[in-house]
């Protein structure tokens, strides 16, 4: 995608193309989500659309990352520089429990989520999604780079294996959660918050 020129749109403009784009992925999913439906909901010409982005997998990929940023802005993120040794996991604790709070409340989150994963699982289709996991797998990185210089996270390892096997357990766990998330009252989803810091510790900690 061209992100200057879309980034230089009217902030309106942009808004009610991205909601427009959600609203009909979230209905129909990635392989059934019509273009056109989304340019007459966002009172837009074809023209103009592949102006902004490459494609439809374009669009989705930078609704996925709008999305994303408009959650981590919900959840409060996460100031690395911050964290202490003593902090530290505690505060990825409060990261996971505030996201589970925000999804509690918003149940778009869950259908991305759910949709995102399920073409994710499409091998030939998977590239709409490719964009948004480079993005959480530098996260990843800067998030285990912070713990090695606090003396809590093992050093041991090659870099790239670390982010690795981290980004694959956030993957699996990702998965449990959508497929389990409807039999799970509130409290049983707050307490996964704990439950999924406590697997990571167990694996990066010294």
């Amino acid at each position: 995608m061209s992100r200057r020129r879309f980034e230089n749109l009217d902030q309106d403009r942009q808004q009610k193309l991205l909601d427009a784009a959600a609203e009909e992925f979230g209905a129909r999913g990635y392989e059934a989500a019509s273009l056109n439906r989304i340019l007459e909901g966002a009172g837009m010409s074809k023209s103009s659309l592949y102006y902004y982005f490459d494609d439809k997998a374009d669009l989705f990929a930078s609704m996925v990352e709008r999305s994303i940023a408009f959650l981590f802005k919900a959840v409060g993120g996460l100031d690395l520089q911050a964290l202490t040794a003593e902090t530290y996991w505690s505060e990825l604790e409060g990261l996971f429990r505030r996201a589970i709070a925000v999804m509690n409340g918003d149940a778009w989150y869950l259908r991305l989520g759910r949709m995102f994963y399920r073409l994710r699982g499409q091998s030939r289709a998977g590239g709409p999604t490719d964009r948004a996991f480079d993005v959480a797998a530098r996260w990843i990185a800067a998030i285990i780079e912070r713990g090695q210089a606090l003396g809590v996270v093992r050093t041991d390892l090659p870099m790239s294996l670390l982010v690795a096997c981290a980004m694959g357990l956030g993957e699996a766990l990702d998965h449990w959660v959508i497929d389990h998330w409807d039999e799970l009252d509130d409290a049983a989803r707050l307490r996964m918050a704990a439950e999924q810091t406590d697997l990571f510790r167990r694996f990066l900690a010294p």
